[in-house]
């Protein structure tokens, strides 16, 4: 199924790409910035910086007062927000098409003149911001910590993507202003930024907005590095063991995966296929055997993180059940992955997994925020605006000799890396 949705692709003089995709269903308008800068971009000593700037994105720049941001957005009915990743950082706004030009001056005027309102006691305060939600979201979490320990332990030290978006506190603490400035210096500009406008705004009109309020930004990007060698599998198994305050044990297998983007696209896909039918269903092997019939896990989740650096992230995550051995658990989870790699997806599992993919792909472009943010993505990250519309034929391509080829090269036992948190010994003889 090929979808048909009208993209218009524009390039300021300043290297800033618009893509403009009118939608007048409704008198409401998205506009989502992409910039290609996120935590495998950080150097040592400098990572969490990324992140960061999420934050101070919203203090204020040359001609909006700190909190202004949101202040001016929300008053006219609008919804805003920003996320960091490893591959990209990201703005987005859903406001009444009325209040295009008011978003698209305040997204100007901070992505151009950011650095007057970042100061030492904007960066003290922000840099307590993010402490804080780390302490909320990882140190003082069940299982907090578990993807940091992951991406650190899949991935070798020096790579890029070895360390969490949130980044080392130590880090932080020990950035100056310079090294902020700095930092955002080399990364916010024009020709390293994708526009998205999806929503109630004609090309032509659209396009003479951005040119009037961002096409006088002459700042150029530092040049971007080509992407590091890809990873092959691990060689053998990895392991690391961690003793906590949890719930219940829980066991974490990731696996490389090929790159999202380029030459390794649709092996990536087959991946993320082969995790789909592995514990994806409610009749996978995962989950109708280990959760379902025997009940050894209270849930599996499986899931591919498609990154671009050279590498993907594939993860098989169970909750391990009451009374049942975890390392026996473990071993049922490998069991299936052979029995898998070897026999491949049935066809049902196929089919199911295919009209699953379908009917989230649909559901996501059923709403302009999350159409304008698939745009975005797949324009940034990989020069395809288009892929909005031929995601779906790449998906009905992928055989069941592509997914047990891809399981059979990247999901075997000997190339996971376990990290497996087991209940504390004292809060066992606690409860």
């Amino acid at each position: 199924m090929t979808l048909d949705f009208a993209l218009e692709e524009h390039t300021l003089a300043n290297g800033l790409r618009l893509v403009v995709q009118p939608d007048d269903t409704t008198p409401t308008v998205t506009v989502n910035l992409w910039v290609g800068v996120g935590s495998r971009h950080e150097e040592p000593g400098r990572t969490g910086f990324a992140h960061l700037f999420e934050h101070l994105m919203f203090q204020g720049s040359a001609h909006v007062a700190n909190g202004e941001h949101f202040q001016a957005l929300m008053g006219v009915g609008g919804r805003l927000n920003a996320t960091t990743w490893f591959d990209r950082t990201n703005y987005f706004e859903t406001i009444p098409s009325g209040a295009l030009e008011l978003a698209l001056w305040l997204e100007a005027d901070r992505h151009a003149n950011l650095l007057a309102a970042v100061n030492q006691a904007n960066l003290d305060n922000q840099r307590d911001v993010v402490k804080e939600e780390k302490r909320q979201r990882y140190d003082n979490q069940p299982y907090g910590q578990a993807l940091a320990t992951v991406y650190a332990t899949v991935f070798p030290e020096g790579h890029p993507y070895h360390h969490p978006t949130i980044g080392s506190m130590e880090d932080l603490d020990a950035a100056s202003v310079q090294d902020v400035h700095d930092f955002f210096t080399a990364h916010y500009a024009p020709d390293n930024t994708v526009l998205t406008i999806v929503g109630d705004v004609t090309v032509p009109r659209a396009i003479e907005l951005v040119e009037r309020y961002f096409g006088h930004i002459t700042h150029r990007a530092q040049p971007r590095r080509a992407p590091v060698a890809p990873l092959p599998p691990l060689s053998e198994p990895v392991r690391v063991e961690v003793a906590d305050e949890v719930p219940n044990d829980r066991i974490h297998l990731a696996f490389r995966l090929p790159a999202e983007g380029g030459d390794t696209r649709d092996e990536f896909l087959a991946a993320s296929m082969a995790l789909d039918c592995l514990g994806g269903l409610s009749f996978s092997p995962l989950e109708q055997t280990l959760v379902r019939d025997e009940q050894l896990a209270n849930s599996v989740d499986v899931g591919a993180m498609g990154f671009v650096d050279g590498v993907s992230l594939g993860l098989v995550v169970a909750d391990v059940a009451d009374g049942v051995d975890t390392d026996a658990l473990e071993e049922r989870i490998c069991a299936e992955l052979t029995a898998f790699a070897d026999a491949g997806p049935t066809p049902e599992q196929i089919e199911a997994v295919r009209a699953q993919a379908e009917r989230g792909w649909l559901s996501a472009l059923a709403a302009k925020d999350e159409r304008a943010d698939i745009i975005g993505h797949y324009t940034c990250l990989h020069d395809d605006p288009g892929y909005v519309n031929t995601f779906l034929d790449h998906l009905a391509a992928v055989t069941a000799e592509q997914v047990q080829a891809a399981a059979d090269r990247w999901l075997r036992p000997q190339s996971r890396a376990a990290v497996v948190y087991r209940v504390a010994q004292d809060q066992e003889e606690v409860a």
